[in-house]
């Protein structure tokens, strides 16, 4: 196995004392594979989980400004490199940043890491509607905040009144939801933005009627998406008019399978990975699909699943394997 291409050790024992205080977990060289759904990754050069807003105020605001920082959530939408990640990675703790709050008869506040499933049962216990769509969204909140996440025909952007952030430098920002910028799975809200908190705002609804609709979205789940397996969810997004899954059918990619990297037979937008994949043959395999479909119909499918990291020596993947069309 390659040599990781970053140094969380030496990375740290540079910083001296400038963490000094800091009561967060630092932890050098973590391993990713633990932390996506992937199950599969190199390391993170630094990984830090904040005590609370305030600690992560407070560490970046130490951290020096060359270094870079990346926050992730729960790992449900991440595809990690084998070559690891550079800088800090940032995840947000759950005792911190992962309740829910009810703040009036149809408002809730969610910290960034919050489930997405969890805020559904939590809007289900105050009997607000609206949030039915969560139950079947596998993230955290502050993901679906910066993809728009969606489901089932409902979107993030439909539901949000504000959001709570933190910029590289450590200051905070509480933007609109015009302030995001919401577009099909995007926000154009600054990409430094560590999102730690929101408030929603749905509607009352009698219970019944919510558990209903959270019962047919998890039922829909079960019957035609692979969520049992090591997988990130949807792949692709849905081109304009279109469904992913339908031109990655079309040219012939359900089922096709690279190393231990697999697009699902039961949901060809999921990939898998079926044993002890790397990432290496997860990207390749997503961009072998992307090939195809370029080849078979003249459309460039875009990726959902978020690549962080770098390549292992020897492993980079090209877009679209390199076709030029």
């Amino acid at each position: 196995m390659r040599r990781p291409r970053v140094d969380g050790a030496k990375l740290l024992a540079s910083l001296g004392d400038r963490l000094d205080g800091i009561r967060g977990k630092i932890v050098p060289d973590a391993d990713m594979s633990k932390i996506t759904w992937f199950r599969t990754g190199g390391p993170a050069e630094i990984l830090f989980q904040p005590a609370d807003e305030d600690d992560l105020a407070a560490f970046l605001k130490a951290l020096p400004q060359e270094v870079p920082v990346l926050p992730v959530g729960i790992g449900s939408n991440l595809l990690v490199r084998d070559g690891g990640i550079p800088g800090v990675v940032v995840r947000l703790s759950v005792r911190g940043f992962g309740k829910a709050e009810k703040l009036s008869d149809t408002k809730i506040a969610a910290g960034g890491v919050c489930p997405d499933k969890h805020l559904a049962a939590f809007a289900l216990e105050s009997g607000i509607g609206g949030f039915e769509f969560y139950h079947g969204i596998p993230g955290a909140v502050g993901g679906a905040l910066r993809m728009n996440g969606g489901a089932n025909g409902a979107e993030t952007r439909d539901r949000v009144v504000e959001v709570h952030a933190l910029d590289r430098k450590g200051e905070k920002h509480i933007l609109s939801n015009a302030d995001m910028g919401y577009g099909y799975r995007h926000s154009s809200a600054p990409s430094d933005l560590i999102f730690t908190r929101a408030v929603f705002e749905g509607e009352v609804k009698d219970k019944a009627e919510i558990r209903k609709a959270m019962d047919a979205v998890q039922h829909h789940r079960e019957t035609v998406q692979p969520i049992r397996e090591k997988t990130g969810g949807s792949t692709f997004k849905n081109p304009e008019g279109k469904s992913a899954w339908k031109e990655i059918d079309a040219a012939g990619c359900r089922g096709l399978t690279i190393g231990g990297a697999q697009m699902s037979p039961m949901h060809c937008n999921f990939m898998i990975n079926t044993g002890q994949a790397s990432g290496y043959e997860l990207e390749y395999l997503g961009e072998t699909v992307r090939a195809r479909v370029l080849e078979n119909s003249g459309i460039r499918l875009e990726w959902e699943i978020k690549r962080i990291g770098l390549f292992a020596e020897g492993q980079v993947v090209q877009e679209f394997l390199g076709l030029l069309v």
